[in-house]
């Protein structure tokens, strides 16, 4: 069993070894799905709760499955998880869900997902497991947000387009336009631009994580040591 912090966990998570940068996983919503903020928060909470969910069953059941089922069981858990996050979704914000389409039950297929239940939240207890979710989920939902917002601003100048279908009528009032649409940059709207956006992200996440390395490599060969003991 892991012995780690809920803040390392939270760590993990979000910087760490954030799904979306560092390990890399879930691409295709990634870069499909992420040509605007509302969409890419949209798919980024379906997989929180996806992750909050299946993590917190697995852990509750890792004692009663048996070692040869339990990635079909783990299957089975996340797939019924989205089927109901994806009924909520047609109920209750069925524009959006109309706009993110297949990729919804495409989370099901989400290797963050089976690989948070069998790497930590079955091996770990129900609370921790669900922080583990969490921070995993966030992490992910960041890195969508991020992508989203860099190419909705560079190709059609604007930011919170057709909020409306996540919050509802009051967020047609939320859209900024930067800058008129016609003067957008078409190559981050189409899929090469995800790719521009998400190696972007990646860089940046490189150069602080060099730098904060590069801070702490002095602070630690300048620590004083202790004084050899004298030999009569």
């Amino acid at each position: 069993m892991i012995t780690s912090g809920y803040g390392d966990i939270i760590r993990e998570g979000l910087w760490n070894n954030n799904p979306g940068l560092v390990q890399l996983l879930g691409l295709c919503p990634l870069l499909a799905i992420s040509g605007t903020v509302v969409n890419a928060l949209g798919l980024g909470l379906a997989t929180i709760a996806t992750l909050v969910i299946s993590n917190t069953l697995v852990s509750l059941l890792r004692e009663h499955v048996r070692p040869e089922i339990r990635i079909p069981v783990y299957v089975l858990i996340i797939a019924s998880a989205v089927t109901a996050i994806e009924l909520v979704m047609n109920a209750w914000f069925h524009g959006l869900f109309l706009v993110l389409g297949i990729f919804i039950p495409l989370i099901v297929t989400n290797c963050a997902i089976i690989g948070r239940a069998e790497a930590f939240a079955s091996r770990n207890s129900v609370p921790r497991a669900a922080v583990d979710g969490l921070a995993m989920g966030v992490g992910f939902t960041g890195v969508l947000v991020a992508i989203g917002a860099l190419r909705e601003i560079v190709g059609q100048g604007s930011l919170l387009d057709n909020a409306h279908l996540l919050f509802g009528e009051w967020g047609r009032d939320l859209r900024i336009e930067i800058f008129p649409q016609e003067h957008g940059f078409l190559l981050a709207l189409l899929p090469p631009g995800a790719f521009l956006a998400m190696g972007l992200l990646i860089a940046v996440k490189n150069l602080i994580d060099a730098r904060l390395e590069g801070r702490a490599a002095p602070s630690a060969t300048t620590e004083p040591t202790a004084p050899a003991p004298s030999q009569s």
